[in-house]
This record gives structure tokens, sequence and C-alpha cells, in this order.
């Protein structure tokens, strides 16, 4: 079995920021994400899910290296100071990467 090196990027953020975070994972070359409702605890405080609109979500993306330097970076730069959000890599092995 073949498997590929790829990059998982996680990004948490406020509900409120989800249309301008999957604009821009097409922007920057993801052919696809997953994402879903998520509550925690963190240096914003606590942040239930039980108000959509304040909810926290939580965007994975599967991407080329490239893409997730490109990715990270935008976040870095253009997201960080204007939302509650953190974003993360890890390291992951895919099968069939043309999917990604």
């Amino acid at each position: 079995m073949n498997t590929y090196p790829m990059k998982l990027v996680t990004i948490v953020c406020e509900a409120y920021a989800q249309d301008t975070v999957t604009k821009l994972l097409n922007e920057v070359g993801a052919h696809g994400w997953t994402l879903f409702a998520v509550e925690g605890d963190g240096s914003q405080g606590k942040r239930p899910a039980d108000i959509k609109e304040f909810a926290n979500i939580q965007i994975e993306a599967v991407v080329q290296p490239e893409v997730a330097d490109k990715l990270l970076e935008r976040l870095a730069n253009d997201f960080f100071p204007r939302y509650a959000m953190i974003a993360f890599e890890s390291e992951v092995r895919v099968l069939r990467r043309e999917k990604f």
C-alpha cells in the first residue's frame, strides 16, 4: 500500500469567520475541507456551542505542503488580527493523493 505525505491544517475559529475562511481555502488551492461545531475553553474564555452565531467551528483541510504554507501565512497576517482563531498543521499520509 502506497501512502503520500500531506499536511492537515486545522483551524478553530468563531463561527462568524466561516465564510471568509472557506473562501480563503479555495483561493489558496485547497480542494476540500471539513467543518464541524466545537466548544471549549481557552484564552478567549469559554465558547459554548448553544448559540450558533457565537459558537466556535473547526475546519480541517488536507493539502499539499505548499498550500499549507500559503494558508497559514494568510491566516496569520490577515485573519488573526480580526478573529478569535487558532491554526496548526500536522503531518499526515494519505491514500489517493490525487484527491488533494
